[in-house]
């Protein structure tokens, strides 16, 4: 009776933590489409009112206007070819993190983008390009 129990409860706790990668996943897929099509525009309405943007390391505090031009600028020297996450995430506080990788026609860039929670919707905290 006792392992039948343990394998329900570890099935049980593997059902849950799915469930919550799952939904962090499913809260990305706006913001994926919105890299893969070099939109500064789409993402600015994921963007917190304060988010930090680094490229190759030079890291730098915005407003959500300030860093929806930046963006752009970002995206119309180097157009997008391809964007994907390859790795997703969420900490025990409800911070969603994901990996990225970036093609452009000038190069490959890893993505790092953290989510924080904001009124019941996660939004971007952070967004760090390295160029690889």
């Amino acid at each position: 009776m006792k392992p039948f129990f343990l394998r329900t409860l570890a099935a049980a706790w593997l059902l849950v933590l799915l469930g919550f990668t799952a939904q962090a996943q499913a809260d990305l897929g706006p913001v994926r489409g919105a890299l893969r099509n070099g939109s500064a525009h789409e993402l600015a309405q994921y963007l917190a009112p304060a988010v930090e943007i680094s490229f190759d390391g030079d890291k730098q505090n915005f407003n959500a206007t300030q860093a929806e031009l930046v963006l752009k600028d970002f995206f119309a020297k180097n157009g997008p070819t391809g964007f994907d996450f390859i790795h997703q995430g969420a900490s025990g506080e409800g911070i969603q993190y994901a990996v990225g990788r970036y093609a452009s026609r000038g190069g490959t860039y890893r993505v790092y983008v953290k989510l924080k929670p904001s009124h019941g919707a996660p939004v971007i905290d952070n967004l760090d390009f390295t160029k690889e």
